[in-house]
């Protein structure tokens, strides 16, 4: 008999397969899988398909022992919150779990990712109810999770918890501030646990994570789950990324440090961040155009300085590939728009005069100038680096993607768009001194 169809067994309610574990269905082949199914009854067959211990990898899976925190670092669409919705709607069926934190960079981000995204709890808990005005999720046997923002962290004092599932931890705007608040929320039960999804990021508190007794890790990169994702993504994000530190990162889900040879460090970054910006006498957008007409990054960046002799604010970065040239310079006008921005300043080594026509199709009255590069990018970006290690220039929030090309780029490898719309935007509002011109005097 082939070992994809062993004697059937017999069919309790909970589980009509239970001699065949996960291992079993997840080795099969497309074809080994399709006899397999026949051999089963439709009950047995849509409980197959349908039941997540069955499906998941095992990286996917909470990890068995004593653990505090279960900490699982995956790439893009690596199938991170499947896995943490799929634990909680778990823990409510069996009764483990009844007072329940869900903590997202943002309420936004927890709403639209956590509960009601294609792989949030709304699609996977069975009776699952949202009630937005309450910021909550009630199961009908009691269970209750409420909905929190890391961005405020002060706003999760007062609620205890038995279980918390806090999302993309690593583009919190302030981690290991909002991870100490929701620990001292973890007092409920006999065993309250965090479960952590995130992609990783070398931030300080996710480093101190990592190297934690009481947290286990599990990892997954974005290939592990290529069946579901749509076709010729993870083949065009190889493609452009593949072997290059942003894709070991973000694919590969590894915990990149700093490059010691760059000219940034997240410590700059990270000392001087901010919440928000005092009045700006200058603000600017700055646009790397992409190569190509479509698929390449466009770097957009926001930044303004409070006077000719004050600090730097990076307001947005709003960069984006995949963008045709009309799209590009509509996401542009908005900015330019919305920030209430003075000028616009463009690259324009590729395109040239074309770059400012694009643009001011899309907005006419769009006070564009063009800059052209006459130096290699790591010559340009020094002094800006420069200006960080001082303590000039301030992020608004958490800007990962950016902060990652600055703080990664050692002058090979890509060209890191949002890097140079960066540098572009700060040149603009830090010109180089130039000396005067000696005057001489006869006596």
């Amino acid at each position: 008999m082939p070992r994809f169809a062993p004697p059937r067994p017999p069919a309790p309610e909970r589980n009509p397969v239970a001699p065949y574990d996960a291992s079993f269905w997840q080795n099969l082949t497309p074809e080994e899988l399709d006899a397999a199914l026949e051999t089963l009854n439709d009950q047995e067959a849509e409980f197959v398909c349908a039941d997540w211990l069955l499906n998941a990898r095992p990286e996917q899976l909470a990890p068995q022992g004593d653990w505090r925190i279960w900490l699982f670092l995956g790439g893009r669409g690596a199938g991170k919150t499947r896995s943490g919705a799929e634990w909680i709607a778990e823990g409510v069926a069996n009764g483990a779990m009844r007072r329940i934190g869900l903590l997202g960079a943002t309420y936004d981000d927890a709403r639209a990712v956590m509960i009601e995204g294609e792989s949030g709890l709304l699609g996977v808990s069975e009776g699952a109810d949202f009630e937005p005005s309450l910021r909550r999720v009630r199961w009908p046997n009691g269970a209750i999770a409420r909905v929190l923002s890391a961005d405020e962290p002060d706003s999760i004092r007062g609620h205890q918890f038995d279980t918390i599932w806090a999302d993309e931890f690593a583009k919190w705007p302030d981690p290991q501030g909002a991870l100490d608040m929701a620990l001292m929320a973890l007092r409920l039960g006999t065993d309250p646990r965090m479960a952590i999804t995130t992609t990783p990021r070398a931030i300080e508190a996710l480093l101190e994570l990592v190297t934690s007794p009481d947290v286990a890790v599990t990892k997954s990169a974005t290939a592990a789950n290529a069946a579901h994702l749509a076709p010729g993504f993870l083949e065009t994000m190889q493609r452009r990324y593949g072997g290059s530190r942003l894709g070991r990162q973000e694919l590969d889900a590894e915990l990149i440090e700093d490059n010691d040879a760059a000219l940034w460090r997240r410590a700059w970054i990270e000392d001087t961040r901010v919440k928000s910006a005092p009045p700006l006498a200058r603000i600017v957008i700055a646009v790397d155009p992409p190569v190509s007409a479509d698929g390449d990054e466009c770097g957009i960046v926001v930044a303004g300085r409070v006077a000719d002799d004050g600090d730097g604010y990076v307001l947005a970065d709003m960069s984006l590939g995949g963008l045709t040239p009309q799209r590009w310079a509509e996401r542009v006008a908005d900015a330019y728009e919305a920030h209430k921005a003075d000028s616009v300043v463009a690259e324009a080594n590729q395109g040239g005069e074309m770059v400012k026509h694009v643009l001011q199709q899309a907005h006419a009255h769009l006070p564009v100038r063009l800059v052209h590069a006459t130096r290699d990018k790591r010559t340009r970006a020094t002094p800006i680096a420069a200006l960080y290690e001082a303590g000039r220039v301030h992020h608004i929030g958490v800007l990962p993607e950016l902060e990652d090309q600055l703080c990664q780029f050692d002058g090979t490898g890509s060209s890191p768009d949002r890097l140079d719309a960066l540098v572009w935007a700060l040149s603009e509002l830090f010109p180089p001194v130039r000396p005067a011109n000696p005057k001489i005097r006869s006596v």
